[in-house]
């Protein structure tokens, strides 16, 4: 082969090998990547959220009456109604269908206890109500999606700033409720977007601390700021326990097979249970 030949089959083969990698889709970058070494061993860096916490109901009693949101006319008119219910004792039954409380009344309004478990990428909070509640934080540097898909506690995407999680969710169905009671509340009604921090109170390790800013222009005037209180319980008889809200709905019976299953039990609207004729 001539020299001049030889180039040319060389040029030719290098435009070919040129438009096959220029035809070549470019890969996305993995949603789940496997974590390192060094990303196990970056979680021994990070506060120790371990335990289990339960809220403080006094304060969340105490901001109640004192820690109103901006409500606008219209949602203030119905929460007056239902405080007027409850001091009546007919408290309104928002929290009786079995629903996840969603965001923000699990940070808000929640009297179950919750787990933290930290892992390369992730926060993920565990809660022994409604028989699966969770959230999952995620610190892998992902952005929120341009569309996301309604869920009760929506999608959250945080980073550490120090010893402090900054969270920011968005995507939250728009039934959920902004609640200052387990029988007050208004749903957010579309278009709401929860900012936090987190973090251990340095004059108590075992008391965590949640500064929220809510906004919700369908039900708010203005961005509701607040705060909550959670505490660490180490004794073993505070472990988490499941709690499937549903199943106070049911009674252990039997089917006509000779089954061990559930049966249902009546309940009025404020979701007590209907004693038996």
């Amino acid at each position: 082969m001539t020299l001049t030949r030889r180039a040319l089959v060389l040029v030719a083969l290098a435009l070919t090998l040129g438009t096959a990698n220029a035809a070549a889709p470019a890969q996305k970058p993995l949603i789940n990547p496997a974590p390192t070494a060094k990303d196990w061993a970056d979680i021994a860096t990070l506060p120790d959220w371990s335990g289990v916490w339960t809220p403080n109901i006094s304060d969340q009693d105490r901001k109640a009456k004192t820690d109103m949101p901006p409500w606008n006319t219209k949602a203030m008119e119905q929460v007056n109604w239902m405080l007027a219910e409850e001091k009546a004792g007919r408290p309104p039954p928002i929290f009786v269908n079995c629903l996840p409380e969603a965001m923000p009344g699990w940070m808000l309004v929640s009297h179950n206890s919750m787990e933290v478990l930290m892992t390369p990428g992730r926060v993920t909070m565990l809660g022994e109500s409604d028989g699966g509640r969770l959230r999952r934080i995620y610190t892998d540097g992902r952005k929120h999606p341009d569309d996301p898909d309604p869920t009760f506690h929506g999608h959250s995407i945080g980073h550490w700033e120090g010893d402090t999680l900054v969270v920011d969710t968005i995507g939250v169905h728009p039934q959920a409720y902004i609640t200052i009671s387990e029988a007050a509340g208004v749903p957010n009604n579309g278009d709401m977007h929860i900012k936090e921090r987190i973090r251990i109170d340095p004059k108590n390790k075992d008391t965590l601390l949640f500064e929220m800013e809510i906004t919700a222009p369908k039900v708010l005037t203005k961005t509701w700021k607040t705060t909550r209180i959670w505490y660490r319980q180490r004794a073993q008889k505070y472990d988490i326990v499941e709690g499937v809200c549903s199943e106070g709905y049911f009674r252990p019976g039997k089917d006509k097979w000779g089954n061990d299953v559930f049966l249902p039990i009546q309940h009025d609207v404020g979701g007590n249970r209907v004693p038996p004729k």
